[in-house]
């Protein structure tokens, strides 16, 4: 096969094989740009985000642009937005709604819709977190301002209890962990259960109270 580029034309000749024919074919030599067409993105309207949130009456809201600042009779919160989202108070509902349509914006919407309802359901009821510890052995009690466990090991685990958190101990194995934030009870309690996690065998450790365990079988003698 020969080729032959002459100006904006180049002009191929094609010798068949078979028919002893020679055929010439103008090709354009100008490049040609293919142009894909981009999907617009539809972000919808969050469910849990588009939902107001009420306000009790023993609850103070002071709001300032996009920081939040939330005071009842249990405590006080604070949290400043992101620019993906903005908080609007008419009345005695407050309402997270989007400051752009993006998908990262319709991400932060019910995310902060959420962390906005724990504020305030926090400083003015509370919430609280319960463990059971299960285990021969396995006991908690209060120090002061301090949780002891004894979870096996060869010293007791010492854990100093944070601001805004009150921890309660029942019979010696039940912890109660009760506060106005929400995020820090979570917090305090996954640190209090990573000591002895549960094993799936015996059920052995420190859970929470309405954990269910998946236990496993354990290894079957050799058969005869």
């Amino acid at each position: 096969m020969a080729s032959s580029l002459t100006g904006s034309f180049q002009t191929c000749n094609f010798r068949s094989v078979f028919l002893g024919e020679t055929s010439g074919m103008h090709v354009c030599s100008t490049p040609t740009r293919i142009g894909f067409l981009r999907k617009a993105i539809e972000c919808k309207e969050s469910r849990i985000g588009k939902n107001p949130i009420e306000v009790p009456s023993n609850v103070t809201i002071l709001l300032e642009g996009q920081d939040l600042k939330v005071k009842g009779p249990l405590g006080e919160l604070s949290r400043t937005y992101p620019r993906e989202v903005k908080v609007e108070r008419v009345d005695s509902v407050l309402k997270v709604t989007k400051a752009m349509d993006t998908r990262r914006a319709n991400q932060m919407h019910g995310l902060f819709r959420t962390l906005t309802d724990n504020m305030v359901v926090g400083v003015s009821k509370g919430f609280d977190k319960k463990l059971q510890l299960v285990g021969v052995g396995y006991r908690a009690l209060l120090e002061g301002n301090e949780l002891v466990l004894n979870l096996g090991f060869s010293h007791p685990v010492k854990m100093p209890i944070p601001d805004g958190i009150q921890v309660k101990v029942e019979e010696n194995t039940r912890i109660t962990v009760s506060g106005y934030d929400k995020c820090a009870i979570g917090q305090f309690a996954a640190s209090i259960r990573k000591w002895r996690p549960p094993e799936p065998y015996k059920g052995k450790g420190v859970k929470y109270a309405d954990e269910i365990v998946r236990r496993k079988e354990g290894k079957a003698g050799k058969k005869k």
